[in-house]
């Protein structure tokens, strides 16, 4: 299945939830807010909230710095 991340096709072998995707990405679920078709996903739910065909997602990294 194809989803849309960032604006770029990723190919997925099946349907996974968005904690299962932040991990295939490496990306700490603490660090990062996630829109699923145009809805923010609240932390809380990333691990119930299922990716599937077709998805657009949009994820931001937060970086500290100074």
């Amino acid at each position: 299945m194809t989803i849309t991340i960032n604006g770029a096709s990723r190919h997925l072998a099946a349907p996974m939830t968005v904690d299962e995707l932040l991990a295939e990405l490496r990306l700490r679920r603490e660090l990062v807010a996630v829109e699923l078709n145009r809805r923010l996903v609240r932390r809380f739910d990333f691990g119930n909230q299922l990716v599937a065909a077709g998805d657009q997602l949009e994820i931001v990294e937060f970086v500290g710095g100074g």
